[in-house]
């Protein structure tokens, strides 16, 4: 089945023969055509590198859906359920006229709805990309570079508290992760072999990205600038002579066509009015990457300035050794972030929007490894590298399952079910955080009137409705984004006091 290696050098699919996991070892699975049970086996007997890989999916798989349903519906993934409700055309109607991301995760989610609607079910899905983007990270390394560099790719993803985050979030982040994912392995594929085949696929991932999440546009776009820069040369001979690219924008561009007036509305609609909350201006580059890293706790620092360290050097080594995938990698850490930054004048910005640039940033730093292995020329560097990246994110974990990341909206009504009597008012503040509270609470099992507040005006209305019955107030620090004058808060430091604060989410009451 396998076959000895030839060429020890470094070949299209190979290694550093210094440090070549495999020695000798070529898998019989060339493409897709080769797959048997027959073939598998024989990999998986023989190469390190997919045991190696085997195992961190399987390791990424049970990080990805361990406690699933754990950390309660927060407010996005409640919109995401209210969204899904509908029908197919009701959830295009509503990407048309109110909401702010394309259509395809709430197509997909409005299926699932049909296993119910638990946090587990609604989670399901983006659980399943996030574990399948392991092996996607691994072989955009392995064609950056080789499998060592893939394989580090692939267990920096495996225990990363911001790709677990995500797929464990009923959102489309770690659908976009994994779609945006195929779309550079396959331009970095198409760079290589050139083909019709790679060049399309590449458009149709691209596309789905798009569908996927808008903010995309901006690093397919990037890519597209890169892509022409590569074949500028031939451009200039003739568009013939680039064909497969042009097939590619084509594709792309037909696929997407539906959602380009979208995304031009979109941007006049969330560019209104100057945004209120979000990670804005440069400081947007250090919040990005630290929430790549490992999010914020005493941990998460350290781990940021390795990661960084190791990142500059991948790059560095990358510009000596592949000036044009430098490029590549370079315009998609540089320009994507620049734009967002100006943008973040007009419209929110959170480094999540940017979860698309992971495989760029983890395969940079991997590519730091060669350089390691220069002053340690030991094929077991390469497996105290891995342990290493395992090791370093175990605190990070462990804080991760050990308590509530999230606003836990279950707990919080059930607090507000034991401190309510009949008749009182139950007001939310703002007002849309009503969507994560209903799914867990019932005002008419708990014989409370609910409604919703954003201003002290609105406050004052209700409480002078209220009669003999309390009202209670439930508040989140949303309300300083939906009411930026400041009187809904000034109205409850006036005229409500404390009960407890939960997660993140206050529960007042004004008698």
């Amino acid at each position: 089945m396998g076959k000895k290696r030839e060429d020890h050098g470094k070949g299209k699919t190979g290694v550093d023969h210094e440090c070549n996991l495999d020695g000798d070892y070529v898998s019989p699975i060339r493409s897709c055509r080769d797959l048997s049970l027959a073939t598998i086996k024989d990999t998986l007997t023989h190469s390190r590198y997919m045991q190696l890989l085997l195992s961190l999916s399987i390791v990424g798989f049970f990080l990805r859906f361990y406690n699933l349903g754990f950390n309660s519906l927060w407010l996005d993934e409640a919109t995401t359920l209210n969204v899904s409700k509908a029908s197919f055309l009701e959830i295009w109607q509503t990407s048309v006229s109110g909401e702010f991301h394309p259509p395809l995760f709430n197509w997909i989610t409005h299926i699932m709805l049909m296993f119910g609607q638990s946090e587990v079910i609604l989670r399901l899905v983006p659980a399943i990309f996030g574990t399948l983007a392991i092996p996607v990270f691994y072989l955009i390394g392995k064609e950056l570079r080789d499998k060592n560099v893939g394989i580090i790719s692939a267990a920096l993803l495996t225990v990363s508290y911001f790709g677990i985050f995500y797929s464990q979030e009923a959102r489309a982040y770690s659908m976009v992760l994994f779609v945006f994912s195929l779309a550079v392995l396959f331009y970095l594929r198409a760079l290589r072999t050139n083909t019709l085949s790679d060049w399309a696929l590449f458009g149709i991932f691209s596309a789905i990205a798009v569908w996927t999440h808008y903010y995309t546009l901006i690093a397919i776009g990037v890519i597209y600038l890169h892509a022409i820069f590569m074949l500028r040369d031939r451009l200039k001979k003739g568009l013939g002579e680039a064909k497969y690219l042009l097939a590619s924008v084509g594709i792309m561009t037909v696929i997407s066509l539906p959602l380009l007036i979208l995304v031009i509305e979109r941007y006049f609609t969330l560019t209104a009015s100057a945004p209120t909350y979000g990670v804005l201006g440069p400081v947007l580059i250090q919040e990005t990457i630290v929430r790549f890293s490992g999010g914020y706790s005493q941990f998460s620092g350290i781990i940021a300035v390795v990661y960084f360290i190791l990142m500059v050097a991948g790059l560095v080594f990358l510009i000596s050794e592949n000036r044009n995938k430098a490029l590549l990698w370079g315009m998609l850490l540089v320009l994507p972030l620049a734009i967002s930054i100006v943008l973040s004048s007009k419209m929110t910005m959170n480094p999540r929007y940017l979860i698309y640039l992971l495989p760029v940033y983890f395969t940079v730093i991997a590519m730091a490894y060669p350089l390691i292995h220069k002053l340690i020329p030991d094929r077991k560097a390469l497996y105290a590298f891995v342990l290493v990246i395992l090791i370093i994110n175990v605190p990070l974990l462990a804080g991760y399952y050990g308590s509530f990341v999230k606003e836990d909206w279950r707990g919080l009504a059930a607090i507000v079910q034991s401190e309510t009597q009949d008749g009182d008012l139950v007001v939310l503040a703002p007002g849309y955080m009503s969507q994560p509270f209903d799914y867990y609470y019932s005002n008419a099992t708990d014989r409370t009137i609910k409604n919703g507040a954003y201003t002290g005006e609105e406050l004052d209305s209700l409480y002078l409705s209220k009669g003999n019955h309390s009202m209670f107030i439930v508040v989140t620090g949303d309300i300083t984004a939906a009411n930026p004058k400041g009187d809904a808060l000034s109205w409850m430091n006036e005229h409500a006091k404390g009960i407890t604060q939960h997660t993140g989410v206050y529960l007042l009451v004004a008698e």
